[in-house]
């Protein structure tokens, strides 16, 4: 079975004249020439089309996709290549649509916009390198897809959680509460079980290991980016001896 240029023009979503490019340049001559002229293809031809076109999408030229073509003679394992790739990228496109989701989400209800949310798709690694310095690769690739398998929703909805519980902490801080008494180690035990619910976090028993929530309290104070959350220095230094407080009492 054939199909005429003019059928796998409109199939392919192309032009008749660039397939007869394809054709004067080689890089995808017709099956067969009836009568009339008109050029026919047949099944390996409209193969080897499908090939050419996936390796325009990549931006190759024509010369590099005659070159590749060339390298690659069984069109089976060419197409597995390219599945695996296109795979990938959906993949990267999915993520991309949950971004910006999230960031019409977050628009929309007036929340804050997390900078390091937003590009997520995008080849973005913020954060990555200092993450598996401090806890480890594995803790990096557990958080990772833990956050990636969440709906724009779900994470909207954490990041409202989270935000919640740092204007607490916040007030907790501007009403010179001690950092021992009993609202603040409350708060200190629910920024302790929500850290626990975030895959990656080193755990003992269900709940944040000791040396990572002291840890954890004082790069709060040392980085900047973290302790904006609680107001600043001040603020952060409060979670921090909250925290170190609630670690020695109860992990």
């Amino acid at each position: 079975m054939d199909w005429s240029i003019q059928d796998i023009a409109r199939l392919a979503g192309t032009t008749s004249r660039t397939l007869r490019h394809y054709g004067d340049v080689g890089l995808l001559p017709a099956s067969r020439v009836g009568d009339n002229g008109y050029r026919y293809y047949d099944e390996l031809a409209l193969v080897r089309l499908q090939r050419i076109l996936m390796l325009r999408d990549l931006g190759l030229g024509i010369p590099t996709i005659a070159d590749v073509l060339a390298g690659q003679t069984d069109d089976a394992e060419a197409l597995s290549t390219h599945l695996r790739w296109l795979r990938e990228e959906q993949k990267r496109l999915v993520r991309q649509i949950e971004s910006v989701e999230l960031t019409l989400i977050t628009l929309e209800g007036g929340e804050q916009l997390m900078a390091e949310n937003m590009f997520d798709g995008f080849d973005h690694t913020q954060y990555r390198e200092e993450v598996e310095e401090k806890w480890g690769a594995k803790a990096y690739a557990d958080s990772d897809r833990w956050w990636r398998s969440m709906s724009a929703a779900e994470k909207a909805d954490w990041q409202q959680r989270q935000k919640q519980l740092a204007a607490d902490w916040s007030a907790a801080a501007t009403a010179g509460l001690a950092a021992d008494g009993p609202e603040a180690q409350a708060l200190a035990a629910r920024h302790a079980h929500w850290l626990a619910g975030i895959p990656g976090t080193p755990q003992v028993n269900g709940r944040p290991a000791k040396h990572y929530l002291v840890g954890l309290g004082e790069m709060y104070v040392a980085d900047d980016r973290f302790g904006a959350n609680y107001g600043g220095v001040e603020g952060a230094s409060f979670v921090r001896d909250a925290l170190a407080v609630y670690a020695e009492r109860n992990l």
